[in-house]
This record gives C-alpha cells, structure tokens and sequence, in this order.
C-alpha cells in the first residue's frame, strides 16, 4: 500500500470532500431524531425512521446492493472489498440525546471564523475563554445551534463522516480496502443502541464507532454503566387531615436525592472519578420515582454504587413507617478497555490512521458509552474515534468542518490499513 498515492488523491479532492460532508450534516441535523427513554419499543421513537430511510436510499444511490432497514430500524450496508482480508465495521448512531430538543434544528454556518465570541441565538454566546478549542479553527467555517435546540453533532457528524468516506471509496475503487460493513444504530442516548440488533447479523471480528469529540481523539476505555429505578409508595391523605396519617411519595424520593454524595455528581468529577446522577424524578402525593444514572471505570466501583442506592433505600424506609420502596438496576454498557487490550492491532491502526492524517492521536477515556462498548461486550471490539463535535447534549453544541474532514480521512486511512491485514 504506498500511503503517498492515497495522500495525494485526498489532496485533489479536499475540497470534494468538504462540500459532500458539510452537505450531508446540514441534512441530517435537520431530520428530528431523538430517542424517548420513556418508550421500551426499538426504537424508541419512530421519527428515527426518517434518517434511516434517507440513508438507505444515498447507499442504494451509491451502488450498494448489500443494504437493509430491519424493523428495529438498523441500517445494515456491506460495501464489497478489492483485498482478500476479513471485513471491518464503521458505525455511527442516528438519535439524538433527550436531554435537550433536537427539533426543527437550524445549523448555523459561521465562515472564516474570527476568534471572539459567538452570539449564536436565543441569549447563547459560545465563548473563547469557556470553548479553547474554537482558537484551534479561527479562519475556519464553524457549525453552531441556533441557541434553540442541540446540534446533533452526535452523532450525525459520524454518520456524515462515514458516509463521505463510502463515497469516497466507491468512486476511487482503486484504492485497496477490505470488505466494509457500515452499521447505522437507533437508540444509543439512551444506552440501548445494540438492543434490538442480532450478532449473527454482522461479519466483521472487528469495528470502530465514529463517535467521539476533540479532533484526534482516540478511546479504547469507557464507563461501567447502569441505570437505578427507585420507586416509593407513599400513603395519600387530605392534607388537611395528614397529621400522624400521610407518607408523602414526593418527600420521600427528595430526601432519598438528598442522600446521594454532592461530591462524587456528575459537575463535581472529571476525568476518571466515576458519579451518581439523577437523571429524572417524578411523582405525587401517592407515588414517587427516580432514575439515577451510576457510573464507574471500575467494576467494583459499580457495584460499590449500587451498594450505596440500595443502602440509602433502607435508609428511607426507615425514616418513612408505612411508605414503601423498592430498586431495580439495570446494567447499560462494561468498560471495553480489557476486551480491546487482547487486540492492540485494532488501537495500533488507528494511531496509524490519525497521524497519516498530520496530526498526534490524543488517547483518552470516554466519559461515557458508546455502541462501542455494547459491541465489545458481545464480542466485538470497537474502539471509539472522533467525530469533531464539542459540547454534546447541549444549546452549545458546535463542530468545526475541518474536524470532520479529518475524520473522514481517518476513516479512509484506517480502511486502507486495514487492507493489509
């Protein structure tokens, strides 16, 4: 594989290559995606639907015949190879977080981008001094939210970035590549991205999510994660009438937040420091609940976790005679960082891929999951890769285009790395 041929034909068609990716992320953040946590169905919410069709279609469109929709609304698209080697996987998740609106998106486009604050809309200001990052792309064209909704940037840059690469591939079918297997999911916000997806399904031993942020950024290590359902079944009364007789549900699942440690929250840890998160409470006089969102580096300290939920659950009951509680834990994703060590050739060409690219891999830990994560649980490892955007789950959600560009070069470096198994 001479690396110059490659380099030199991604030179020629740079500016091919930022049009074809701008303009499928423009798209695809203006599709509404987000997942409903509240909904068992896979997916979670129909509308999910919509991008998986538009996808399917730009596959068929790009000669792919080896391409389907199942009904959990997976898209499944097998791009055959020039080299006698196994095949590997790309994905890239179609929702978007819960957590804040990802309805009626309007990107905004800020070119030749001059270094200050952005007032991007809706009393929103991207600044400098909180995003350093934004210094790395000056004279760069930056993508922000309109201040209404989140971006989307995950992970429809992934999927843009995914996208742009199979393009690339199908029309330089000179450029040696294993068998790709292109898996788009639903579900992943809400840690359910594989629930609905068979193995059997898959060829690939091997496959890397486009799914991470910073430019650069490399991930082989994720949390430990599960979700903690505590319900309380409170004793309802007139109010007027309550002395010595109500066990009121609201009071109790307050004071049951009241006892998770301040100190180990999600805005008080960084880094590898694990947290207790409630993530939702809701309730009546009668009935209360919360879900709390535990996360851990560590087995151990998973459980040590869920040790503590079911500790301070006793608590509440002892504080609350005649009110009721009762805790269900479901596990969501295992830290992948053992499964992934056991095949260092996967990590090896990634580094190899990103610094093809001109820069330094930046490995880290992911503050979170992935499909990733679920996938190397069922015996695929898959490790995370970058897909430029920052701030995720938020109004301030941005993505630079050169960070996508660079991302879809990894991804057509790393395939051709690959190729020489």
């Amino acid at each position: 594989m001479d690396l110059k041929i490659i380099a030199s034909r991604l030179d020629q068609q740079q500016q091919r290559l930022e049009g074809d990716v701008l303009e499928r992320f423009l798209r695809y953040v203006k599709i509404h995606t987000t997942s409903d946590p509240d909904n068992d169905a896979c997916p979670s919410s129909d509308r999910q639907f919509d991008l998986a069709r538009v996808l399917h279609q730009e596959l068929h469109s790009l000669g792919i015949e080896d391409l389907v929709i199942t009904k959990e609304c997976y898209v499944l698209a097998r791009v055959p190879g020039n080299c006698q080697v196994d095949p590997i996987c790309f994905l890239a998740h179609m929702d978007t977080s819960p957590d804040v609106s990802g309805q009626d998106v309007k990107p905004r486009l800020w070119k030749n981008y001059d270094g200050k604050k952005l007032d991007i809309g809706n009393a929103i200001v991207l600044d400098p001094a909180e995003n350093p990052l934004l210094a790395r792309y000056v004279g760069q064209t930056i993508i922000t939210t309109s201040g209404d909704t989140l971006l989307g940037a995950d992970d429809k840059a992934g999927v843009a970035e995914i996208m742009t690469a199979i393009k690339f591939f199908v029309e330089n079918p000179d450029i040696p590549r294993p068998p790709l297997e292109i898996l788009f999911t639903p579900d992943e916000e809400i840690g359910r991205g594989l629930d609905g997806f068979s193995l059997d399904m898959l060829q690939s031993k091997v496959a890397y999510t486009f799914d991470g942020g910073e430019e650069g950024e490399i991930e082989a290590e994720c949390f430990s994660a599960a979700r903690a359902r505590i319900a309380f079944q409170g004793v309802a009364i007139h109010p007027g009438y309550a002395r010595g007789r109500m066990v009121n549900a609201v009071s109790m699942a307050a004071a049951f937040v009241g006892m998770l440690p301040r100190n180990e929250s999600p805005e008080a840890t960084d880094e590898r420091e694990g947290y207790y998160a409630p993530v939702q409470i809701r309730g009546t006089l009668d009935v209360a609940e919360v879900e709390v969102n535990l996360r851990d580096f560590e087995a151990d300290g998973l459980e040590r976790r869920v040790a503590l939920i079911e500790q301070s659950a006793e608590t509440i009951r002892r504080q609350f005679p005649g009110g009721r509680v009762s805790v269900e834990v479901n596990n969501q994703y295992k830290n992948m960082r053992d499964a992934i060590a056991q095949n260092p050739l996967l990590m090896e060409r990634a580094r190899q891929a990103i610094k093809a690219t001109g820069i330094q891999p930046l490995e880290r830990s992911i503050r979170g999951g992935t499909d990733g994560a679920r996938l190397t649980e069922m015996g695929v490892p898959c490790p995370n890769i970058f897909a430029g955007g920052i701030n995720f789950h938020s109004r301030k959600e941005w993505i630079a285009l050169p960070a996508m560009v660079r991302a879809v070069q990894t991804a057509i470096y790393l395939t051709c790395f690959w190729s020489a198994s």
